[in-house]
């Protein structure tokens, strides 16, 4: 087997891993991280060869991208005091004693070396944390919370990361030096990405054609995240703020035509790029075979213990932090998602897994120093790392399910039925305002006015029936009954069409180009 059959395999398991871990109840990402491990055990598939430092930006950049889709800018505001907490402090309180436990048990391992460990293994991973919680229906707060930590603390961790690899290669390190750079490193990037930002969004304006757009935001996160690189910032950060500042701004409410093939095609992006990257890790396991070769108590032992300091430091945090954040929440009228059991708690504690970051930093570690030198305990290193890794995903990740049907976390569906309902409400409301104003300049017959007064009101009933008393519910259902079976016809129509069309495509003297011009307006019909 060869590397392109390797990666179509893993592709194909993208793929098949979410129907199968909706079935079983289980996170896809877990699911194709133990896809890897059993193709890593096999002789005759190859080892991965990907050259270190493509990793996170081949990977990284369109994951945090998709991610960002599903989230706001205000979101991430309503909840910093929290995300901070996680994303910055947590972080730094990891990487401290991490490789406080990593230089004592290390025999011969530096303290630069032991920081890069722990500024490795310190941030809990973004795409696997919003995919398991996604899949959970955990309460909305909590999965706002896990999703502003994993975005945001790979930014703190690499920046350290950074510092520590730098540290150990020249044998210097400087307090402010790093202090300096982390502050740098942010500020460049929250430059470039608004600046990006800001440049895609006028270009998305004046593409218009849905697939020129497509294309577009394909390529941005990658731009965003090498320029920034290239000019010694966060990529990572520059990412993140170039895909806040299109969801906040970007968003044209009537090209319906763009979200939905936008959403469709970055849907495929997302499984792909995260199956490709959960597999990739399992695949790694060739190396810390290698690597424990006549090793493995000593090897595992060493892992076991920074395994134990990861879940026990997150634990130990969360609980002074989550009690801290409730009194201020409740002495100030903060507009926080918090909290609010210890078995909420409990479940932010054990969703802590580690995934992509981890084992692209691990792997990117050089070779030598600058003195020639090998790197002080790099095979080491990258063993414990993945050891951490292996743990918390795959053992964090399918008890995870267990852990909250036990503790009996589940989101808080009333409130959302509540909040969907006061969408229905406002969306009839809107319609009912521009009828106002159109009527206000024409001249409509009174039977078209009731018709589309009706209709405005409809427009909010088809979204939440609840908003209507019991007379107009009843109506709208049978109405909706009558819509579904105008549509089954219509669809058939139309189907009959399509394949018509079709069977003319390969007829003698058939422009295909021409087909395809009616076949896309057909399509496009049938989804109204």
């Amino acid at each position: 087997m060869d590397q392109l059959a390797l990666l179509f395999i893993v592709l194909l398991g993208a793929v098949i891993s979410v129907p199968v871990g909706d079935r079983l109840g289980l996170p896809a990402p877990v699911l194709m991280t133990l896809l890897g491990i059993v193709l890593a055990l096999l002789k005759f598939v190859p080892n991965v060869d990907i050259p270190p430092e493509l990793i996170l930006p081949a990977l990284l950049p369109p994951l945090l991208y998709a991610a960002v889709r599903r989230t706001s800018w205000r979101q991430f505001a309503a909840n910093k005091r929290p995300i901070f907490l996680l994303a910055v402090a947590l972080v730094f309180v990891t990487t401290i004693c991490v490789a406080a436990v990593a230089h004592t048990i290390v025999p011969g391992l530096p303290v630069a070396a032991a920081v890069a460990l722990g500024s490795l293994v310190a941030p809990p991973d973004p795409v696997a944390a919003t995919a398991v919680a996604g899949q959970l229906g955990l309460p909305r707060r909590l999965v706002s919370i896990l999703e502003g930590e994993g975005l945001f603390n790979d930014v703190t961790a690499i920046v350290l990361y950074h510092v520590a690899i730098a540290a150990a290669i020249s044998g210097e390190f400087s307090v402010w030096r790093a202090g300096l750079d982390l502050v740098l490193s942010a500020v460049v990037a929250l430059i470039i990405g608004v600046a990006l930002g800001w440049g895609a969004n006028k270009m998305l304006d004046r593409l218009g054609d849905a697939t020129l757009q497509i294309g577009l935001t394909l390529l941005v996160p990658y731009a965003s995240y090498v320029l920034a690189e290239e000019l010694h910032g966060s990529g990572v950060l520059a990412v993140l703020t170039t895909a806040l500042f299109l969801a906040e701004y970007a968003a044209d409410a009537d090209d319906v035509l763009s979200r939905l093939a936008g959403h469709t095609v970055w849907d495929v992006v997302d499984t792909l790029v995260t199956g490709v990257a959960f597999g990739l890790i399992g695949l790694e396991l060739h190396n810390a075979i290698r690597t424990a070769s006549g090793r493995w108590h000593e090897l595992l032992g060493w892992a076991g213990a920074v395994v134990a300091v990861v879940v026990l430091v997150r634990l130990l945090w969360l609980l002074p932090a989550t009690w801290l954040t409730k009194r201020l929440h409740a002495r100030r009228d903060y507009n926080e998602d918090i909290p609010t059991s210890w078995r909420e708690t409990v479940v932010m504690w054990w969703s802590g897994m580690r995934g992509v970051a981890s084992v692209a930093l691990a792997l990117a570690i050089p070779l030598k120093t600058e003195t020639g030198a090998p790197f002080p305990d790099r095979d080491e290193i990258v063993f414990i790392a993945f050891g951490v890794i292996m743990a918390t995903l795959v053992v964090q990740g399918l008890t995870l399910p267990w852990l909250v049907r036990k503790l009996g976390v589940r989101a808080d569906t009333e409130r959302e039925k509540e909040f969907e309902k006061q969408l229905a409400v406002r969306a009839a409301k809107a319609a009912k305002r521009r009828l106002r104003e159109i009527e206000s300049v024409e001249d409509l017959p009174e039977e078209l006015s009731e018709q589309m007064l009706r209709r405005a009101f409809e427009i909010g009933l088809r979204i939440n029936p609840q908003i209507g008393d019991e007379e107009r519910r009843e109506a709208q259902e049978n109405r909706v009954r009558r819509i579904r079976r105008v549509r089954r016809i219509q669809n058939e129509m139309l189907s009959a069409a399509r394949h018509e069309v079709l069977a003319a495509r390969s007829e003698p003297g058939a422009d295909p180009e021409i087909v395809d011009r009616v076949l896309r307006h057909l399509d496009v019909r049938s989804l109204r």
